[in-house]
């Protein structure tokens, strides 16, 4: 073990685990699930609680997740200097910025159009960078914001819910939104490639890689073009794919995307992925084998070296979790 400085400057000391110093059963899971602690960070005021309950379930890697509050850091670094506990990444802005009250990945976006709002999404980020490399974790996974257009998602999910799915009603407005998002693509890229090449930078010299996670709404960055776009740039060539099958079954199930056919294409640029599954329409978040997306199918694309973070809603109950994580063992699921 070693001791780190804290990032921020304070003067406190933490504790992290060195290679080596866990036992080897834990680095050798690499087929093991992570999970994400934005299914309880919201309900715990210590953060050795919080990771000791997700470790209950049978996890023995851990995503911390963007709902993570300051007054948990000290909590969690006082656990995984106790335990056998792996961070395997950590989901900006976290900590969560103590301005911002509740779990929010989006207060700050890179892609706004006051300079202001996006220095402090890059200042935040950089604070994540700097906890992801004292943890030890290997990735940092970005929103990097939205466009401003109308709500077409909420309406299309709206026309489907009504019985109207794929009509030419739905057709029509889906055509509409289409020209919406193409029509801003051009100022939010070049807001998001000057942003974001400091950033990658600041990231390779942390020894942490940066991953861009793909969204359900059609407003928001990057689109399928604009990932293409962003990763043929040479600035970028270290900046990674994180595939959230929650949302990409979604935005599948709005008929945006082929899902199979995406995530074949991100294929080569793939870090990681947010497990979780999805009822038709748009209620994701579920416990895997719970809802419609096709595993068995999806699985078979990924490389075997993919790290997988269930991210689980606060609402589903620790059963019925321990019941899909026994599934995903059985099953050899990743």
């Amino acid at each position: 073990m070693h001791r780190a400085a804290h990032p921020a400057g304070r003067r406190t000391l933490v504790w992290v685990l060195c290679p080596g110093s866990s036992p080897a059963r834990i680095g050798a899971q690499v087929n093991e699930p992570a999970f994400s602690t934005c299914w309880n960070s919201g309900r715990h005021t210590r953060g050795e609680q919080m990771l000791a309950e997700i470790a209950g379930l049978g996890f023995h890697r851990v995503e911390l997740g963007h709902g993570v509050r300051l007054s948990l850091w000290d909590g969690i670094v006082d656990y995984l200097g106790r335990h056998e506990l792996e961070v395997t990444s950590l989901h900006n802005f976290c900590p969560l910025p103590v301005q911002i009250l509740r779990a929010d990945p989006d207060c700050y976006q890179c892609t706004s159009h006051r300079p202001e709002e996006r220095e402090r999404a890059a200042r935040y980020t950089r604070q994540t960078i700097d906890w992801a490399a004292t943890l030890r974790a290997r990735y940092v996974v970005l929103h990097l914001g939205s466009v401003p257009m109308p709500p077409y998602t909420d309406k299309l999910i709206a026309l489907i819910r009504r019985g109207h799915y794929l009509d030419r009603g739905y057709v029509k407005a889906k055509i509409a939104a289409l020209k919406a998002r193409e029509g801003a693509r051009a100022l939010v890229l070049e807001r998001v490639r000057q942003w974001l090449v400091p950033l990658a930078q600041y990231a390779k010299a942390a020894g942490v890689k940066l991953a861009i996670e793909n969204r359900i709404g059609l407003e928001t960055v990057p689109s399928e073009r604009e990932f293409a776009a962003l990763f043929g740039e040479a600035d970028f060539a270290e900046v990674g794919y994180w595939h959230d099958f929650g949302h990409a079954q979604v935005r599948a199930n709005l008929g945006w995307i082929d899902h199979r056919e995406w995530l074949t294409a991100m294929k080569s640029r793939l870090f990681g992925a947010h497990v979780h599954d999805v009822r038709f329409p748009d209620l994701d978040h579920l416990a895997p084998f719970t809802g419609m997306t096709p595993w068995a199918e999806l699985f078979a694309i990924l490389p075997p070296e993919t790290l997988c973070v269930w991210e689980m809603s606060p609402r589903l109950p620790a059963a019925e979790i321990i019941a899909a994580l026994a599934k995903w063992r059985v099953l050899g699921q990743r």
